[in-house]
């Protein structure tokens, strides 16, 4: 049985996962209409995935006794300056979220949950991915410039750490 503490972090999670799946989804649209049907498909799968990783915790927290609760979801921003600002952005997302997740283990550790501690460590090990991924999309861009964006958008796809979701 989930205490109440965990309850209500896990819970929070749940809300931040379900942001990351709808921001990262208007990315995806902002990107299509801007002509980077690669980008866009890249974004599409880590909406994907991001949702499998708020059914989760969904999952999680009602097979422990808790009530999971399903958030509404704040609007994420429609349009970007450019592919290079928007990346930037997902970065500090995701270490937003790696830094979500140290919280729950931490309080974990605090409230001698081992059986929450040990389901988190899935996601402790995905952010690592989750983060790398972005660095190396960030990486390539660096590399290319802003002069090839075609050839960066056509192969962006091949850049994803994993190629189903929620693994």
């Amino acid at each position: 049985m989930l205490n109440k503490k965990i309850e209500t972090i896990c819970n929070r999670q749940i809300d931040r996962e379900g942001y990351s799946s709808n921001l990262y989804l208007a990315m995806a649209s902002w990107a299509e209409t801007k002509g980077f049907p690669g980008i866009a498909e890249w974004l599409y799968r880590q909406s994907d995935e991001e949702r499998m990783h708020m059914l989760k915790f969904i999952k999680y927290v009602n097979e422990r006794g808790g009530k999971a609760i399903i958030p509404a979801m704040k609007k994420p921003q429609p349009d970007y300056p450019g592919i290079e600002e928007m990346f930037k952005e997902v970065l500090k997302h995701e270490e937003f979220i790696t830094s979500s997740i140290n919280e729950i283990v931490e309080l974990t550790l605090a409230e001698k949950d081992y059986s929450t501690y040990s389901f988190l460590q899935w996601f402790v090990n995905e952010q690592i991915e989750e983060e790398s991924s972005v660095r190396a999309v960030l990486d390539k861009l660096h590399l290319v410039g802003k002069n090839n964006m075609y050839i960066f958008d056509r192969d962006i796809v091949s850049l994803r750490a994993s190629e189903s979701p929620g693994e």
